[in-house]
């Protein structure tokens, strides 16, 4: 692939650090600074100063640079990322509704493969991390090797037991008494039929392309609708007990995505001036991520706008002992901004906050998530 930047690049990993390859992920799957901040729950101008700062260390002229870097050195790949979506209209019925395919993954939760509502037997667990693999690719083709690394890591097995596992998916996933299959096999890997299979990570994908719509919009109501339909396809454990590097990340970036949800639909929620139904969810999420700066300052806000000032700052109270317990830092300055403004009743800036998209995001948690060793060159 042709490239804009220097060739004399230095390797990503050993630059970058997580956040920053995060951001740089995010550019080469082709979206904006402000949907990047949605994404990952920065401020868009922080956004701006990690792509400066991508830009610098890396050699790179511009944006187009950076994304041919993103996919050249693997933390892109072709048909994989935010904005992966089905081809065009599914096909309607007789009587006009959609005809979508027949054969469903579900990746929100335990994997589970259904065929007309039909659960089917996927085998043992690797086999299923293969599968898992495949769905998550949307259609771009995995070598072996590139499955090897996703499911056993650094300790790949003795043969290569790939083209087993994929037989016997193959058999399992059959839909019909035809030989046709949703796994294609391609000169250099395998890859899952997009038009073939239904799988739920694209439909919340979409949803969440969907939700952004409707906040540029103005319409918080249609906005909370939409969040509530993407939280519903969250069905417990993400991946639960799949093994290896593949199921790891994306257990780690789809629980912040579903947390990125949660956060949208809170402040569409306090847009429309629904407090209680948003202090319900931020309680909630709070309890599950007490670590979560953002989450601890819409919560405080939330309760604020209650009536529930004395509620607010024993929440601020209680994330700062936590803040100091388990990482040995201060809050944020949003957090401690949050207070003040609590302290001095300011009504304007503890108001909702306009749509996503117009003003910067609420910084992430500090923590993040380590990147995956066999992508990063």
């Amino acid at each position: 692939m042709p490239t804009t930047a220097t060739d004399d690049r230095r390797p990503t990993g050993t630059v970058l650090g997580h956040l920053e390859r995060r951001v740089l992920s995010a550019v080469g799957c082709g979206l904006r600074d402000d949907e990047i901040a949605t994404a990952l729950a920065l401020p868009e101008d922080a956004v701006a100063g990690h792509l400066a700062r991508i830009l610098a260390e890396l050699g790179l002229r511009d944006r187009a640079a950076a994304i041919v870097h993103a996919f050249d050195c693997g933390l892109v790949a072709p048909g994989r990322g935010p904005r992966t979506r089905s081809a065009g209209p599914a096909p309607r019925t007789a009587t006009g509704r959609a005809a979508g395919p027949s054969l469903r993954i579900s990746l929100l939760g335990p994997l589970r493969a259904t065929h007309a509502g039909r659960s089917l037997d996927l085998g043992h667990l690797r086999q299923q991390a293969v599968l898992a693999a495949l769905a998550l690719g949307a259609g771009r083709i995995l070598s072996r090797d590139e499955l090897l690394g996703d499911v056993w890591g650094m300790e790949p097995p003795a043969t290569n037991v790939v083209p087993v596992y994929v037989y016997r998916l193959r058999k399992a996933l059959r839909t019909g008494d035809g030989p046709d299959s949703v796994i294609e096999h391609a000169r250099h890997g395998y890859r899952l039929v997009a038009d073939a299979v239904d799988v739920d990570v694209a439909h919340m994908e979409g949803l969440v392309a969907d939700i952004g719509r409707a906040d540029r919009a103005g319409e918080p109501a249609e906005a909370v609708r939409l969040c509530a339909q993407a939280l519903g396809l969250f069905r417990g454990e993400l991946l639960a007990g799949l093994p290896g590097p593949l199921a790891e990340l994306e257990r780690m970036r789809l629980g912040e995505r579903r947390i990125a949800i949660v956060q949208r639909k809170v402040e569409a929620q306090l847009r429309l001036g629904q407090e209680s139904e948003a202090i319900a969810e931020l309680f909630a999420l709070s309890s599950a991520h007490p670590l979560n700066e953002p989450m601890a300052a819409m919560l405080m806000r939330a309760l604020y706008r209650a009536g529930r000032q004395a509620d607010a700052l024993t929440v601020f109270d209680r994330a700062r002992r936590r803040l100091a317990d388990d990482l040995g830092v201060a809050p944020s300055r949003m957090l401690r901004r949050t207070r003040q403004m609590i302290l001095r009743g300011d009504e304007d800036g503890l108001g909702p906050t306009p749509p996503a998209g117009r003003t910067p995001a609420a910084p992430t948690t500090r923590p993040t998530r380590p990147a995956r060793p066999t992508r990063l060159v």
